[in-house]
């Protein structure tokens, strides 16, 4: 770790030091999971997952405890009140103050303040100092900070009267900012329920209920089913004689009985639709068009395959794609069309397990993989963008996520669970409208988020400049009676020593009463 990054001019009563210098650095344990006497006890346990989540300075438990044989089987230690918990693994840089006495798992290195450094000081200071804990780190798989490279972590150490006074007002400036950003969250949360709601109006009809009292439908929804079994029927009819000539052969004598009726949908259910409106199994309006990707392994060169990560907010990144070891001959029937309809099989999260995007602005050859199924629907009776907009609806979630099936913590969806989904379809021309008037509403909410992602982005940054100045001395003023902090460290280190001496006199005393 360079000098030139870590360190920078500090006032004359302050020094440069490491935590090491003025803290007792204390990993943590996981007694075996495989023993329920080791859990459900009264000591506190806390682990990374439970720092994922938390707000404030302090902590006083994790979703789980120990008891007394889990944690001597563990090997930690309980860390007394004030320790300043930092977590060193999966992510680095979580930090918290123990409110009472607590332990923790492998992921963190705990520092125990000594006398003349304050815990909520020693806390500021490690939440802006996570590149310099990571600069430490090492690890291929993730980065782990080690207990002798934590001890390394560098802290410009003040008077204890400074630390006190740079707390006070970093918690009066901090308290300010975190009640903004509170506020920034709250809203962004009322935004996604709008769209939620906006969503949900537009699945059942009543978004555009006053539009149909102005474009009454042509047809009931009885009618479009017809029509919509009628076309199936139809596109299936053709494919097949195409295959028939393209085998040289005639077609044999009650071909057109080997039809495979659609799964039926079951409405007992459901609601009731608008007038015009039906409800389809995704089986009806999707002939045969339904078709799992192909695994590839990745090279620098060949056919693009997409990547899962192009699944994004209802639309398909053509951006996001790798290499594939396969021929243009072997990937062809792979290509994406505008108007698919791609969905994910599989995702270690069940909120994220089948959703789907819709593909637009294809300009070259680009196949989907074996983590997605393509659907393409029936043009003529329903728009692409009506079913991407269905699918990301908490109606359709529902039936997924009561059958998506779980292995080695992947969530899995099939075939079956897609084309037994029940749609509700409009009529074409209200299919339109309600399109445009949700991207017309999707418009607004998008410059709404943008306005906040901004305000988190400013918070951010202001933030970091607050504790940029606290910790080079320009947030509060120095008091020239103050114990120098050089003086501080030194005394910090006697009192260490004598400690250590202490408990090594002690030591040697029990090895001679052994003797």
């Amino acid at each position: 770790m360079s000098d030139s990054n870590s360190r920078w001019s500090l006032p004359s009563y302050w020094i440069w030091t490491t935590i090491g210098e003025v803290a007792d650095v204390i990993g943590g344990g996981t007694p075996a999971t495989s023993n329920s006497n080791n859990f459900g006890g009264s000591i506190p346990w806390i682990t990374p997952a439970d720092m994922s989540n938390h707000t404030g300075k302090l902590i006083d438990h994790g979703a789980r405890s120990l008891t007394e044989q889990g944690m001597e089987g563990s090997g930690a230690r309980l860390l007394p009140k004030g320790t300043v918990l930092f977590s060193s693994r999966a992510p680095i840089g979580y930090v918290a103050i123990a409110s009472q006495p607590l332990t923790t798992n492998q992921g963190f290195k705990s520092f125990v303040p000594t006398n003349g450094i304050i815990s909520e000081y020693l806390h500021y200071w490690l939440s802006s100092a996570k590149p310099l804990a990571e600069e430490l780190a090492s690890g291929t798989t993730f980065l782990e900070l080690s207990g002798a490279k934590a001890a390394l972590i560098p802290l410009p150490l003040t008077p204890t009267n400074e630390q006190s006074r740079i707390v006070e007002k970093l918690d009066e400036l901090l308290s300010d900012l975190d009640a903004g950003v509170a506020e920034l969250k709250a809203a962004q949360k009322k935004l996604a329920q709008y769209r939620q709601s906006l969503l949900k109006s537009a699945v059942e009809g009543s978004l555009t209920s006053e539009w149909r009292t102005k474009n009454k439908p042509k047809e009931t929804g009885a009618q479009l089913l017809e029509r919509v079994l009628k076309e199936r029927r139809t596109r299936w009819e053709e494919k097949q004689l195409a295959k028939f000539k393209e085998q040289g052969k005639t077609p044999s004598r009650g071909w057109q009985d080997k039809y495979p009726e659609p799964v039926q949908p079951d409405t007992a259910n459901l609601p009731e639709l608008p007038e015009g409106w039906v409800w389809a199994s995704v089986d009806q309006i999707c002939p045969d068009d339904i078709a799992n990707g192909k695994s590839v392994p990745t090279t620098t060169s060949g056919p693009k395959v997409l990547r899962l990560t192009a699944v994004k907010a209802g639309r398909i990144d053509l951006g996001e794609f790798k290499y594939g070891v396969w021929s243009d001959r072997d990937a062809e029937p792979f290509f994406v069309k505008n108007g698919d309809v791609l969905i994910v099989r599989g995702n270690g999260s069940l909120s994220l397990v089948g959703r789907a995007g819709l593909v637009s602005g294809v300009t070259s050859d680009i196949a989907y993989p074996d983590t997605m199924i393509r659907v393409r629907v029936l043009h003529s009776i329903v728009l692409p963008a009506w079913l991407s907009l269905v699918w990301n609806s908490a109606l359709i979630r529902d039936h997924l996520q009561t059958r998506a099936r779980t292995s080695a913590g992947i969530y899995k969806i099939a075939q079956p669970d897609i084309i037994s989904a029940l749609i509700p379809v409009p009529p074409l021309l209200e299919q339109k409208a309600i399109i445009v008037a949700l991207d017309e509403a999707d418009r607004e909410i998008q410059r709404i988020e943008n306005s906040l992602n901004l305000g988190f982005t400013q918070s951010a940054a202001q933030r970091k400049n607050i504790l940029k100045s606290a910790f080079s001395g320009q947030l509060v003023p120095q008091d020239p009676n103050d114990e120098p902090a050089s003086m501080l460290l030194e005394r910090i280190r006697a009192e260490r020593a004598a400690s250590d001496s202490d408990t090594r006199k002690r030591g040697s005393r029990k090895k001679v009463a052994k003797l």
